[in-house]
Order: structure tokens, then C-alpha cells, then sequence
């Protein structure tokens, strides 16, 4: 009782910084930006910025009643409709397999080399601390994700790395600022999603099947989400928000 009484409530967030161009949003499966997340993305794509997302898996695992190469493309058809909700035109697929990704050279290599194509300001990735807080643990998958995109962000700007990459025009990228991990339990920034929230739940709702898939009776996007955006909102000062974790990339980078 007393624990419960001295409690205090998680600080306020600060705003993510809106300086830049370009994001890749790099995550293990489709819907793992839906999640949560989508509504920030429509919200940056609708001042302009590019976004662009890249799933490590196709999330062919993801679905106990259908076989993985049916999932496989009926997944990947649901995130490129999500997508295109909230003004995201392409989506890349590394189609490395899913349930099974293991943190490593191989994975930083496949990545690193997306970074380089698309050359980014921003990196958003998957929160890879062990548990989403409060006890949830979190899926191996995000885990191996997170930590591959934060180490694959270093690699691509450092020439002598994964050097067979740059053939073709391609070359070294050191341009991303920050890497940015949302539903991590210690964020520390967020995003107003008020005037974007319907959106983020309409590019979720587009994922039917593997919902479906998942057996949740009565679930509905629109309440799941708000239940996390109101009380991140609450953080930010807004209706709705979206919190995210920061890791600075570049030496005297500040918010």
C-alpha cells in the first residue's frame, strides 16, 4: 500500500525534433509499426517528410492456420495497404526468416545496406529492451531488430564495413542523426498524434487477416490505441501521442 501510495508518475516527454528530411523505419514484421507507431509516420509525411519502411520478415510465422508461404504474401500485401494509409509509397522486404532472426553480422549487413540505398536522417526501429514494462516481455525478434539497426547505422557510414556493398553509385551513409525506438519503457520523447490518430488506427485495421489470425475476440484497433496514445498524451501535454526512445548517433547532436 505504501509503495503504491509514493509511486510517482513517469516525467513528462519531451517533442522529437522535426528538422529533418527523410526516415527509414526499419522493423522485424508487418504490423510492428501499426502497433503503435503509424499515426507518428502520417503525421510526418503529411509536412512533407519521406518515409520509407523496411521489414526484416515478412512475418510468414505470424498466421497458425495458414501455411508460411500463403502468410507470406498475404502479409506483405497488408503492410503495403497500411503503409500507403499513412503516406509511406515503399516498402522493403529483406524476407529474413521470421520467429528465428538472430542478432549478428549477418543482420547488421542486411540492414546497413538499406541504410545506404536510402540514406536517412532518422531511423526508426523496434524497441529491443528485454519487456515493453510492467512485466510484458518482450518478442526475440524486435530484440535482435533494435540491436542490429542501432550497430547497422554505424557500419554504413564506415567505408572499410560491408565494403562489397558499394558498388554501383552506392556509398558509405553517416548521415543518420538519431535512431528512434517507440514503446520503449524509457522513453524519454513523443510525438503529438491528435489530428493523425485515426489514421494510425486505419492503416492497423488494414492488417484484418493476421488479426484475424491471432483469435483476439472483440478486439478493436481504435481502443487499443487510444489506451496508449491518451496516457503518452498525458506526457506530452496533448489529446494523443507516441513515445519513443532516443539514441543519439553523431557527437554534439542535442534535441
Amino acid at each position: 500500500m505504501l509503495s503504491r501510495m509514493t509511486e510517482q508518475p513517469p516525467p513528462p516527454l519531451q517533442p522529437l525534433r522535426e528538422d529533418w528530411e527523410r526516415a527509414l523505419c526499419v522493423v522485424a514484421h508487418p504490423d510492428d509499426m501499426e502497433f503503435g507507431a503509424a499515426a507518428a509516420v502520417a503525421r510526418w509525411t503529411g509536412q512533407g517528410k519521406k518515409v520509407v519502411y523496411c521489414m526484416v520478415t515478412s512475418g510468414e510465422a505470424g498466421i497458425d492456420g495458414m501455411s508460411p508461404e500463403q502468410s507470406r504474401e498475404v502479409r506483405e500485401a497488408e503492410e503495403v495497404a497500411s503503409a500507403r494509409i499513412v503516406g509511406v509509397d515503399e516498402v522493403d522486404f529483406l524476407r529474413l526468416p521470421d520467429g528465428v532472426l538472430e542478432y549478428g553480422v549477418a543482420l547488421r549487413r542486411a540492414i546497413a545496406e538499406e541504410i545506404r540505398l536510402h540514406r536517412p536522417d532518422i531511423v526508426v526501429t523496434n524497441n529491443f529492451h528485454d519487456s515493453w514494462g510492467g512485466g510484458m516481455l518482450n518478442q526475440p525478434d524486435h530484440v535482435a531488430t533494435g540491436k542490429a539497426t542501432v550497430d547497422a547505422v554505424r557500419d554504413a557510414g564506415n567505408r572499410w564495413i560491408f565494403n562489397e556493398q558499394l558498388v554501383d553509385g552506392v556509398e558509405p551513409w553517416g548521415g543518420v542523426k538519431q535512431v528512434w525506438a517507440p514503446g520503449s519503457p524509457q522513453a524519454t520523447h513523443g510525438v503529438d498524434i491528435t489530428d493523425t490518430f485515426d489514421k494510425g488506427v486505419e492503416s492497423l485495421r488494414a492488417h484484418s487477416a493476421y488479426i484475424d489470425g491471432l483469435g483476439w475476440e472483440h478486439f478493436d484497433p481504435a481502443e487499443f490505441l487510444e489506451g496508449m496514445s491518451r496516457a503518452t498524451g498525458q506526457r506530452l501535454g496533448v489529446a494523443h501521442a507516441v513515445g519513443f526512445e532516443v539514441y543519439r548517433m553523431t557527437w554534439g547532436d542535442d534535441d
